[in-house]
């Protein structure tokens, strides 16, 4: 089935289910996934184990580039509401992550400082101090937790290397509540396995862990687009999604759906 790939480093801007006008900032290669997990309900297909050849836009061509994008959004009298890190995998992994936040945050202030700063991460690098610190600089950090059980975050999200959901919740909690966790519930079949993360067990573990990190807000959606092996995965019915939000929201915690 066909993917989706991001073809440029900034673009948009486009109208997010999540962050109203937003200008999209790509961090990784415009014709790969680069990412250390391997989702298997990923738009932007499985990730590849060959990276030759593999180039990253440098800190100053993103800043030039996002300078010019906001000066013609003013130009033409419409600011973003966010200027958002997602694109073709992590944008954590690259390798000056921290400078091109800040570098970011210095030109929302002069040219749009009513817009947020967001980046959507699957959280796999908030081990990192200086990782940690440039998201709790930014207005919005959204952080994957699709299970809170080990076996179904290596089964669904199939991470690169160690990887614990245990010491990921102990670092989710060092944010103090400023976080949104993002969570993708998907149900069907991969490579001959189950794939389910809205069964009692899933959700209770899930709920222990968002009573543990006390997030903000809970964003809560299913797949929107193609799936890397078409369709054996299935979205999750938008009734279904009404019925955990409530259980999140029963603790208190403001919960957004996207069905």
């Amino acid at each position: 089935m066909a993917t989706f790939l991001f073809d440029k480093i900034v673009f948009g801007p486009v109208t997010s289910r999540r962050l109203g006008v937003s200008l999209g900032i790509n961090l990784l290669p415009a014709d790969r996934k680069v990412c250390n997990f391997n989702c298997v309900y990923c738009e932007c297909g499985l990730t590849g184990a060959d990276d030759t050849g593999m180039s990253l836009p440098a800190r100053e061509e993103v800043r030039e580039l996002l300078r010019v994008a906001l000066e013609k959004m003013a130009a033409d009298g419409v600011l973003p509401d966010a200027i958002t890190f997602a694109g073709n995998g992590e944008p954590t992994l690259h390798p000056d992550f921290p400078g091109v936040i800040d570098d970011t945050i210095a030109l929302r202030d002069k040219l749009a400082p009513a817009a947020s700063v967001a980046v959507l991460s699957n959280a796999t690098t908030i081990n990192r101090p200086d990782i940690r610190e440039a998201l709790m600089r930014c207005d919005r950090k959204m952080l994957k937790l699709d299970s809170a059980i080990e076996d179904t975050v290596k089964s669904h999200n199939q991470p690169a290397g160690s990887y614990s959901i245990a010491e990921t919740i102990r670092l989710l909690k060092l944010f103090r509540g400023d976080l949104t966790i993002q969570t993708l519930f998907v149900r069907g079949e991969f490579r001959g396995r189950v794939i389910d993360n809205t069964t009692v067990r899933e959700l209770k573990a899930w709920l222990d862990a968002l009573r543990e990190i006390a997030p903000r807000e809970v964003m809560i959606y299913t797949i929107h687009r193609d799936t890397p092996e078409g369709g054996k995965l299935c979205k999750v019915p938008a009734d279904e999604l009404q019925r955990i939000a409530s259980m999140a929201e029963a603790l208190g915690i403001e919960t957004q759906v996207s069905p």
